[in-house]
């Protein structure tokens, strides 16, 4: 765009000099409102783009809420259906874990007289017993026994799999707890199966007696 001083020598030439002063200022007032609108137009066209683009994004967010939404969902669902899985299988476990010991029951008096000498005294059972905290605790197998006049109290634990981490537990839980309250411990593990091959010289350097449910 020329300048209004080009513009207005310019058409001096053609027109009276008053003239064409008015006409190189009509002219460039006349372009400098198109450019306005020009840039008007094309602002106009951006917001446009944005406003799209804004919608597209508040569509893409809802979609992603209404994804999340079904996802806790499901997650929900899950926890659910796991808590049922695990209360079945632990009941499972215990079904299982109580059909070995009611064989124990049975079984272990003859064993323990013929391997330890101990002659079990009425019966073997399960009950709660106070441990030296003064707390009940269960004890799978519970019984008194004499060994050379001496009364020795059988503590016992089943495991479907024995593993030196079950065996840990069970020092710990009911062993160690019931030091204090009985005179004499003799403990005793049952199991179908060990996990690891050095499992059962494991429980021995414990000082356990460890029986198989073909044993009985």
């Amino acid at each position: 765009m020329q300048s209004v001083i080009d513009m207005k020598t310019k058409l001096e030439g053609v027109f009276p000099k008053k003239q064409a002063v008015v006409l190189a200022e009509v002219i460039t007032d006349a372009y400098s409102e198109l450019v306005k609108t020009s840039d008007f137009n094309e602002l106009k066209g951006i917001v446009k783009e944005l406003a799209q683009a804004q919608k597209r994004t508040e569509t893409r967010v809802e979609e992603l809420a209404q994804a999340q939404t079904r996802t806790e969902n499901e997650l929900r669902e899950l926890v659910v259906e796991h808590k049922k899985t695990r209360r079945q299988l632990g009941g499972l476990s215990t079904t299982v874990g109580y059909g070995l010991e009611d064989k124990a029951f049975k079984a272990l008096p003859e064993l323990l007289k013929k391997d330890f000498k101990l002659v079990v005294r009425g019966r073997l059972k399960r009950q709660y017993v106070k441990e030296n905290k003064g707390k009940e605790i269960e004890v799978n197998v519970i019984g008194e026994a004499l060994r050379n006049g001496k009364k020795v109290v059988i503590v016992g634990e089943s495991e479907s799999q024995l593993s030196k981490n079950d065996v840990n537990q069970f020092i710990r839980k009911k062993v160690k707890r019931l030091e204090g309250v009985f005179e004499e411990i003799f403990p005793v593990l049952v199991t179908y199966m060990t996990s690891a091959p050095d499992v059962e010289r494991y429980v021995k350097e414990k000082g356990i007696a460890l029986y198989y449910s073909y044993d009985f």
